[in-house]
């Protein structure tokens, strides 16, 4: 890589991530007003990377993927202020505004917390996207201190950020999950079920009334025509279908009846993001309170190795690129 230029992976046209990605030479981006550019040390994969690929949400190609950054300040937009070149910082890439992401050699941010005392590159990048999702959904939840909150996909890392944080704010958690992470769960202080065929009965099982609120983030590949497992979680919640919200299956959800935070969206389209709260869950990360899984890293040039991984629902945790590895 010279001064001018860099790798990236990126897309040039919608399709199947392994047909559609490459990773290319491409100019360095210069940040724009509001903005920063970091050197990549890690970059955490999220399956709203193949969702790009996809063309969900459609944006102008050629497009980057990789969401969760972590690395070092190299230069600064225009108005950027409290931040210097050479900080160690964390948080979004912004794939919208330049033809790159944060599966890059640099990446630009758009949010972006200190890099806290104690805690990795590598662990830092597990957290943006997790946190902020995780965040969201369970400030839509309305889940409060003292309630029972279901968490169906606690195995997956946004359920297992939601899990965490509902036991800070003091509320009951069941969780399901399979057993890569139902131990863990357990010695986070989670209710733990199986999830799959009898799932209702097992629930049932372990409490007396229905839990107040359901939470659904459990990645779904579901057939055409099929409303997955929402009908079984409103049956769950006492056949109250506004007391359950997804995150995964908007599909689904128009067809049971169930929440999707759709009611949050603000007269120009939009939601307000929980970055917010990023550096608090960091803080914490830091000192052990709190974390993403990371099962993990690759060199940015065995991308393909991830993906596959990814793709076949094997990743067990957070999958990490270091561009900085070779």
């Amino acid at each position: 890589m010279t001064d001018a230029t860099m790798r990236s992976l990126r897309f040039h046209a919608h399709g199947e991530p392994a047909d559609v990605l490459s990773l290319d030479q491409v100019s360095v981006p210069t940040p724009g007003p509001g903005h920063v550019a970091v050197r990549v040390h890690a970059c955490g994969l999220n399956p709203a990377d193949w969702a790009l690929c996809r063309g969900l949400p459609s944006r102008e190609l050629p497009c980057g993927v990789g969401l969760d950054v972590s690395g070092t300040v190299v230069a600064l937009g225009e108005g950027v202020v409290g931040v210097a070149v050479g900080d160690a910082v964390f948080g979004p890439a912004e794939f919208r505004a330049y033809p790159t992401a944060g599966a890059a050699d640099v990446a630009i941010l758009y949010h972006w917390n200190a890099l806290p005392t104690g805690l990795s590159h590598t662990d830092a990048s597990a957290l943006p996207m997790a946190v902020e999702t995780a965040a969201r959904y369970l400030t839509w939840s309305g889940a409060k201190a003292g309630q029972t909150l279901l968490v169906n996909g606690a195995g997956a890392m946004v359920g297992y950020a939601l899990v965490q944080m509902a036991l800070l704010q003091g509320i009951r958690v069941i969780a399901t999950a399979g057993n890569t992470f139902a131990d863990r769960l357990r010695a986070l202080g989670a209710t733990v079920v199986a999830h799959g065929v009898g799932m209702k009965e097992r629930v049932r099982a372990v409490g007396s009334t229905p839990p107040d609120v359901v939470v659904d983030v459990a990645p779904v590949n579901l057939q055409p025509g099929t409303v997955g497992v929402l009908p079984e979680l409103v049956e769950i919640a006492g056949g109250d279908a506004s007391r359950v919200i997804t995150a995964a299956d908007f599909e689904g959800a128009a067809k049971a009846g169930v929440r999707t935070g759709a009611e949050n969206v603000q007269a120009d389209g939009g939601f307000r993001l929980r970055w917010d709260v990023l550096g608090h869950y960091a803080e914490l990360a830091a000192v052990g309170r709190f974390h993403i899984p990371v099962a993990r890293t690759f060199a940015l040039e065995d991308w393909r190795e991830a993906l596959e991984i990814s793709l076949a629902g094997k990743a067990r945790g957070k999958l990490v690129l270091l561009p900085g590895s070779r």
